[in-house]
């Protein structure tokens, strides 16, 4: 190591809410990329490079603006358990992540989901790494909240 620069960590950000609609419900909407510009703050596009729907090995091109900066990464579905769990994961850019969304029934027939993002950075990411957790922790929780505005709405 090079004295003055720190090594690169992971970063590893999980968020949850509890959304006021069914798991059913919440699972179908948050699972289906489609819908990702519409809660997502800072995805601007997805385009499928597999025919919907989401199932393991299903790829998705994305494109959002993070930290000022324009990213393009493709996810990867690698996990799917309907109803309970999605993970996706990227390997090229940056910034290599891995997404996992998670929700379980409560009793009151409300949701608990979970958005947990994690990956290791390099480069620029990689100094900037701390600074990045914090912006993905704020994002991710105006994310959820914009999900549960627009599910409870409806």
């Amino acid at each position: 190591m090079r004295e003055g620069i720190a090594m690169a960590k992971d970063v590893d950000v999980l968020t949850e809410t509890v959304i006021r609609r069914p798991v059913r419900e919440v699972s179908a909407y948050a699972a289906d990329p489609t819908n990702a510009p519409e809660w997502y703050v800072n995805i601007a596009s997805v385009e499928w490079e597999t025919p919907p729907p989401v199932a393991v090995g299903s790829r998705m091109a994305f494109v959002a603006r993070f930290l000022g900066r324009r990213l393009a990464y493709t996810y990867e579905v690698t996990e799917l358990v309907p109803g309970e769990r999605l993970v996706m994961r990227t390997a090229q850019g940056p910034f290599p992540m891995e997404t996992t969304y998670t929700w379980q029934a409560l009793d009151d027939g409300a949701t608990r989901m979970t958005l947990r993002n994690r990956g290791r950075p390099s480069g620029f990411a990689a100094v900037a790494g701390p600074v990045m957790a914090a912006a993905m922790r704020r994002a991710n929780q105006q994310d959820l909240a914009r999900l549960r505005s627009l599910l409870e709405q409806g």
